[in-house]
C-alpha cells in the first residue's frame, strides 16, 4: 500500500450497520445525507465473522452485544465513513460519549463485490475489519438475559418483522434519559 493509500484510509473509518441505520430504517437518512455530501459510501452487504447476540430493547431499538460465540451471524451494511465530521455525527447518534453504545471492533466476511448475494457469480468472500456500535457494557449482560430464552430473542437480520412496534425518538417519553429506558426495560420480567 502506497503513502497516499495509507493517507486515504486513515481520514476514513469503515462502519457496520445492523438495524437503524441501514437503508429502509428509520436512521438511515443520516448516513444518506452523508453519502450525498461525499462523506460515506455504501460498501455492501456483510456478515460477522463470530456469532454475535443481536436483539432488541426497549421501543424495539436493535442492540449488538459483545458476547462473541453466543447468538448468530449478524447480517448488515457496510459503510466507509469520513473519519472527521462524519465519524462525529454518528457517534453522536449513537450516544457513545453518554453511555448508550460503544464503538468497538468487528470481523466480517462478505462479497468481493459486496452485493451479499451469495449466489455464485464468481466472487470470492473477503474478510474485512470494521467497527460497529454495541450495547455499552454496563447494560449488555442484562439485555442478553432479558433476550437469550425467548422464543426470537436474537436474530441474525433486523427487518420490518424485529422493526415492527418501534418508536422514533422524538415520540418516546423525553422526561426520561435513553439509559432510564433501558433500565426500565430490564426490570421488568419477561414472564
Amino acid at each position: 500500500m502506497g503513502a497516499e493509500e495509507e493517507e486515504v484510509e486513515k481520514k476514513h473509518a469503515l462502519i457496520f450497520t445492523y438495524g437503524t441505520l441501514k437503508k429502509g430504517f428509520s436512521n438511515h437518512g443520516l448516513l444518506q445525507e452523508m453519502m450525498e455530501a461525499g462523506e460515506a459510501k455504501y460498501l455492501g452487504v456483510y456478515r460477522t465473522v463470530e456469532k454475535l447476540p443481536l436483539v432488541c430493547g426497549p421501543y424495539r431499538v436493535p442492540f449488538l452485544l459483545n458476547f462473541p460465540g453466543s447468538g448468530d451471524h449478524v447480517l448488515g451494511e457496510l459503510y466507509s465513513i469520513s473519519a472527521d465530521r462524519a465519524l462525529i455525527r454518528m457517534d453522536d447518534l449513537e450516544g457513545t460519549s453518554r453511555g448508550h453504545y460503544e464503538r468497538l471492533p468487528v470481523k466480517l466476511v462478505g462479497d468481493e463485490d459486496g452485493d451479499g448475494d451469495g449466489d455464485d457469480d464468481g466472487d470470492r468472500e473477503v474478510i474485512r475489519w470494521a467497527e460497529a456500535y454495541y450495547a455499552h457494557r454496563s447494560y449488555a449482560e442484562g439485555m442478553w438475559e432479558r433476550n437469550r430464552d425467548k422464543e426470537e430473542g436474537y436474530f441474525s437480520n433486523y427487518t420490518d418483522k424485529q422493526a415492527k412496534g418501534y418508536v422514533h425518538r422524538k415520540d418516546r417519553p423525553q422526561h426520561l434519559s435513553f439509559l432510564d429506558h433501558i433500565r426500565l426495560f430490564l426490570s421488568f420480567s419477561t414472564d
